[in-house]
C-alpha cells in the first residue's frame, strides 16, 4: 500500500462533488440575500449600521475584511463578488484548477461571508449562519480536481452533521414537554417562524399522524446520527434517512438554507460508488496538503471540546459559537414550541391625528403572515431577515428593542431601501404621518372557513406593540392642514 492511500478516500470523489455543488448553491443564495437586503438592515443608514458595531467591537472578537474599510459600496462589492464566486463553484471551475487554486477558490467565499456575518448583528444571529461558515471551512480542506478527498475531512463532516442532528434532538427532549409527549406538531406547523404554502395542510393532518411525525423526528435526530460512524452501507442508509427528514421539513415550512445545508452534509456521507462505477485516476496528495489537513483536523478536534461538552450539559445552549471564526459551533432548533401564534401588524395613516378612527393602512411583508387571505408562500432557501425578526418581536419586544424604532422611523421617512424589504407599501405617493404596530393572534382557519371566506388565517387583536409615532411636518404643510379645518 502506498504511503498516501490510507489518507485518501477515492470512492468518495462523487460524494465530494455532490456535496460541494449543493454547498455552492447555498453560498449563492446567502450572498444574494446579503446583497439585496443589507442597505436597510446594516448599511451606513440602516437600522443597525455596521460602522457602529465595528467601532464598538475589537478586532479579535470579530475579524473580517470590513475591519480594513467599510462603505455600502464596498459591502455590495463583497456580496456580489460572493455571488460570482459561488456561480463559478456551481459551474465546477474549482475542478479545472490545480489543488491549491481550487482550495483558494473555496476559501474566498468563506472569507467574504465571515466578514458579512461579523457585522450582521441580530440580523445574522441565526444558527445557519455559523453552520454555513463551519461547513464552508471544511469544504476548503476537501480538495478538488484530481486529488482524492481526505478521509479525515470526510469524518469531520460527519461529526458536524452529528452535532447538528443530535444537538437538535437533545434540545427538544430537554426543552419542552410536548416533544416528550409527542404533541408539539399539534402547534408547530401553525406557530413556526414562517409557514410555507403547505403548512396549513400539515397543520390539519390528524393527531395520530402528528405523533408519528414527532416520533420519527426523534429517531432520526437521537439515534440515526450514531449510524453515520458505522461501515457502509449502513452509514449511507443513515444519511438517506436524514435527507428524507430534511425534505419533509422543506415541504412544511421556510427555514432559510438550514435544511439544504444539512442535506449537503448528509450527501457527503453517502457512498455513491455502486452508482458511479470505478473512480477516475486520482493523484497522490502533495505533502503540504497532507500536513495542512492534519493540522486543521487537530484544530477542529481541539475546538470541539466545548460544543461536545455542551451536548452533554443539562443546560444545553442552542446555536452558539465558541470562536471568532465560527469554526466549531453548537446547533439546535425549537427547544420550545409556541402554542399560539402572535404577529406584529404594522400600520400607517396619513391623517394628521392618530386615533383609532383614522384611516390606518397595513404594510404587507413578503413572507410573514399579514393579510388573512394571503396564502403562505415559499421563500426558503432565500432568507427574509426582517420577516424572521418580526416573528421574534412578536414573542417578546426585547428581541426588537434595538431595531424596531429605527424601522418605524424609516417607514415615516419613506426610506426606499426599507420599503424594498416589504411586500406592499400602502403609501406609494407620500410617507404616512403616523405609524403604529399592534399584536394580533393568528390561527389557521378550518377547511370550511377557508372555502367560505378564502381566508387562510383568523386573526384577533391582542395589544399594542408600538404606540403611534409621527414625523414632523414642514411649516407650510402644517398651515395648509390647519387652514382646511382638519383637527
Amino acid at each position: 500500500m502506498a504511503a498516501w492511500e490510507w489518507f485518501s478516500a477515492d470512492g468518495y470523489w462523487l460524494s465530494r462533488l455532490v456535496f460541494q455543488r449543493v454547498l455552492a448553491v447555498v453560498y449563492l443564495v446567502a450572498f444574494l440575500s446579503a446583497a439585496l437586503q443589507f442597505r436597510a438592515l446594516i448599511g451606513e443608514r440602516g437600522m443597525l449600521p455596521a460602522p457602529e458595531v465595528l467601532r464598538r467591537t475589537p478586532w479579535r472578537s470579530a475579524p473580517g475584511l470590513f475591519r480594513l474599510h467599510y462603505s455600502d459600496r464596498f459591502f455590495a462589492a463583497v456580496a456580489w463578488s460572493g455571488c460570482a464566486l459561488s456561480a463559478a463553484l456551481i459551474a465546477g471551475v474549482d475542478g479545472r484548477l490545480p489543488l491549491w487554486g481550487g482550495m483558494l477558490l473555496w476559501a474566498l467565499p468563506w472569507v467574504l461571508y465571515l466578514s458579512i456575518v461579523q457585522v450582521g448583528q441580530v440580523w445574522y444571529g441565526f444558527g445557519w449562519e455559523s453552520l454555513l461558515l463551519e461547513t464552508g471551512f471544511l469544504a476548503v480542506l476537501l480538495g478538488t480536481g484530481d486529488t482524492a478527498p481526505p478521509v479525515l475531512v470526510l469524518w469531520l463532516l460527519r461529526w458536524l452533521l452529528f452535532r447538528v442532528e443530535f444537538g437538535a434532538g437533545l434540545i427538544k427532549i430537554r426543552g419542552d414537554a410536548c416533544w416528550r409527549r409527542l404533541t408539539c406538531l399539534d402547534f408547530h406547523h401553525e406557530t413556526q417562524p414562517m409557514p410555507g404554502p403547505l403548512s396549513w395542510f400539515f397543520h390539519r393532518l390528524p393527531g395520530p399522524v402528528h405523533r408519528v411525525e414527532t416520533a420519527a423526528n426523534h429517531v432520526t435526530q437521537l439515534f440515526v446520527p450514531f449510524l453515520l460512524f458505522t461501515p457502509q452501507p449502513v452509514a449511507s442508509a443513515a444519511a438517506g434517512l436524514i435527507v428524507l427528514t430534511q425534505l419533509w421539513l422543506v415541504l412544511s415550512g421556510n427555514f432559510a438554507w438550514l435544511n439544504w445545508l444539512t442535506i449537503a452534509l448528509a450527501l457527503s456521507a453517502v457512498d455513491w460508488s455502486p452508482l458511479a462505477g470505478p473512480p477516475p485516476d486520482l493523484a497522490a496528495p502533495p505533502p503540504w496538503y497532507t500536513v495542512l489537513v492534519f493540522a486543521a483536523t487537530a484544530l477542529v478536534l481541539a475546538l470541539s471540546y466545548r460544543p461536545a461538552r455542551n451536548l452533554l450539559s443539562r443546560r444545553q445552549a442552542m446555536n452558539r459559537s465558541y470562536d471568532a471564526l465560527h469554526l466549531v459551533n453548537s446547533y439546535g432548533a425549537f427547544g420550545t414550541v409556541s402554542r399560539t401564534r402572535l404577529e406584529v401588524v404594522v400600520e400607517g395613516t396619513a391623517d394628521p391625528v392618530a386615533h383609532d378612527g383614522a384611516d390606518w393602512r397595513e404594510y404587507g411583508f413578503r413572507g410573514k403572515p399579514g393579510d388573512p387571505r394571503r396564502m403562505p408562500r415559499q421563500f426558503a432557501p432565500y432568507h427574509l431577515r426582517l420577516d424572521w425578526m418580526m416573528w421574534f418581536a412578536a414573542l417578546s419586544p426585547a428581541y426588537a428593542r434595538s431595531w424596531f424604532g429605527p424601522f418605524a422611523e424609516r417607514l415615516l421617512s419613506g426610506d426606499r431601501d426599507t420599503l424594498r424589504l416589504l411586500g406592499r407599501n400602502p403609501f406609494p405617493d407620500e410617507p404616512p404621518r403616523h405609524v403604529r404596530a399592534r399584536v394580533h393572534h393568528y390561527r389557521f382557519t378550518g377547511l370550511r372557513e377557508l372555502r367560505d371566506t378564502g381566508c387562510w388565517w383568523r386573526r384577533t387583536y391582542v395589544r399594542e406593540f408600538l404606540r403611534p409615532v409621527s414625523r414632523p411636518l414642514p411649516p407650510e404643510r402644517e398651515r395648509r392642514d390647519t387652514g382646511r379645518g382638519r383637527p
